[in-house]
């Protein structure tokens, strides 16, 4: 199924292609993680999709949630069961776009500020969404991160009275891509 998602999410990328340099990955890697006093909480997820257009500066990024790997068993299927309820919502999506992205220079060596902005949608819920981030491009190869934080109750995720204490109120997501050249 991730391959389908990933195969659709390409293909209505490259609708609108016109001439434009369109960059991408299918191993993106995000993280979420928070911590607590009693309880430290990390996910990671290496097979996200990722789509930029150097002409237009838009950005778009795919996640299945169910992609995401813990390092305990009963961890993972709490996070995908009690609140991420990764049946009912499968994925993640990001649509924006890199704000200053005529500032990159993507055929020059050098670190690249950028700010980002658009919408997350997460557990059903879209929420805008801005940050900074850094593309790096050396001798041709682009690597693209950028970390934000989100509050769970701006996406309705919401945690059992049992364990509120064991779960921060908000979770740092940390995307890093090395994106390729999108052969059209």
């Amino acid at each position: 199924m991730s391959k389908l998602v990933f195969v659709a999410f390409i293909i209505l990328a490259g609708l609108n292609s016109g001439f434009s340099q369109k960059y991408f990955t299918k191993t993106g890697h995000i993280a979420f993680y928070s911590e607590t006093k009693l309880e430290k909480f990390d996910a990671h997820n290496k097979s996200s999709g990722i789509v930029y257009d150097s002409q237009t500066g838009k950005l778009e990024a795919a996640a299945l949630i169910k992609g995401f790997q813990f390092e305990r068993a009963l961890m993972q299927e709490h996070f995908n069961e009690n609140y991420m309820e990764s049946s009912k919502y499968p994925k993640a999506t990001f649509k924006g776009m890199i704000d200053n992205y005529k500032t990159v220079d993507l055929t020059k060596n050098g670190k690249y500020n950028v700010k980002i902005s658009g919408d997350l949608t997460m557990h059903g819920v879209t929420q805008k969404v801005a940050t900074d981030g850094q593309i790096v491009v050396n001798n041709g190869k682009i690597e693209a991160t950028s970390a934000f934080n989100v509050a769970l109750a701006d996406y309705k995720i919401t945690i059992p009275a049992l364990v509120k204490d064991q779960i921060s109120k908000t979770v740092k997501i940390t995307i890093t891509s090395n994106l390729e050249l999108l052969k059209q």
